[in-house]
């Protein structure tokens, strides 16, 4: 028992040891200068920060003035570069945040340039002052820094009007829309149509006439039937198929019943036609007409 309160006090001190060892970020040497448009070198006000309490007064940014932040990141007493540095400022009034990367050298030297152009148009409207806070951080087992430093009051010019981005496009629930479609086609007046048929039914004894001046012969028709009595039917039968299905296209069929019919009976009069033909050559060239 005594050996065991004997070491109880040594392992406290020892984890003390190993707390206290580990190193955290920090920053030292830091000021913050606003200088006004034209102003001279060293010209403009100037406040040291600390790395433990905020300052006391807000910094007042003008629109024509530019604020410098300057200031040397270390880890524990190590003056380094760190893998992150920024400096943060957030409006309390629609926690939008942003923040501003600080150019930091391998000294640990580091500095941001900060200028009405460079904030949101939230900040520049914004009626309080805003947070501004460091934060420092790397790889490794120091702790990062992060912590507010000071107040920036943003001060706008009224006599310059705020050029405000147009709201984001938001994908949500529109109004509903109402279709209007148009009416289904109509055909025309029967009265047209009989018109129009009774054209081409009067069309045909004219084209038999017109035939027979020609001189057509109607003689072979035998022999045709004869060498290739399939393709001459099937030919003959297709053209026919083909007038049907375009009346049938006219009157009731729509054009999805009417597409695969056609194909159909195309391929059918297409190979049909051409064995059919190839039979008249044949007796064309051997001087039968």
């Amino acid at each position: 028992m005594r050996f065991l309160r004997s070491l109880v006090p040594s392992l406290l001190v020892s984890s003390a040891a190993v707390v206290s060892a580990a190193s955290s970020w920090s920053f030292e040497d830091a000021a913050i200068t606003v200088s006004s448009k034209g102003a001279g070198v060293g010209a403009g006000v100037k406040d040291k920060l600390s790395p433990t309490t905020p300052l006391s007064k807000s910094v007042s940014l003008g629109a024509t003035d530019t604020l410098k932040l300057q200031l040397t990141t270390v880890d524990g007493k190590k003056a380094t570069r760190p893998h992150q540095a920024f400096l943060t400022l957030t409006d309390p009034a629609t926690d939008v945040e942003e923040s501003f990367l600080l150019n930091v050298k391998d000294s640990g030297k580091g500095s941001v340039v900060l200028a009405h152009k460079d904030l949101p148009h939230q900040f520049l409207t914004s009626s309080k002052p805003l947070p501004a806070s460091i934060v420092i951080g790397s790889f490794g087992s120091s702790t990062a820094y992060k912590a507010k430093v000071f107040d920036l009051n943003v001060a706008r010019d009224p006599n310059v009007p705020l050029a405000i981005p147009e709201k984001p496009l938001r994908y949500a629930a529109e109004k509903e829309i109402h279709h209007i479609f148009r009416d289904d086609p109509r055909s025309p007046p029967k009265a047209i149509s009989l018109i129009f048929a009774a054209a081409v039914a009067a069309s045909l004894p004219v084209l038999f006439i017109v035939w027979g001046s020609l001189g057509a012969n109607a003689n072979h028709l035998s022999k045709a039937l004869g060498n290739a009595p399939i393709s001459h039917a099937l030919f003959f039968g297709s053209i026919l198929a083909m007038e049907g299905i375009f009346f049938l296209y006219y009157t009731t069929w729509n054009l999805f019943q009417t597409l695969p019919a056609a194909t159909v009976v195309g391929i059918v009069a297409f190979i049909s036609g051409s064995r059919a033909l190839s039979e008249v050559q044949e007796r064309r060239l051997t001087g039968l007409r």
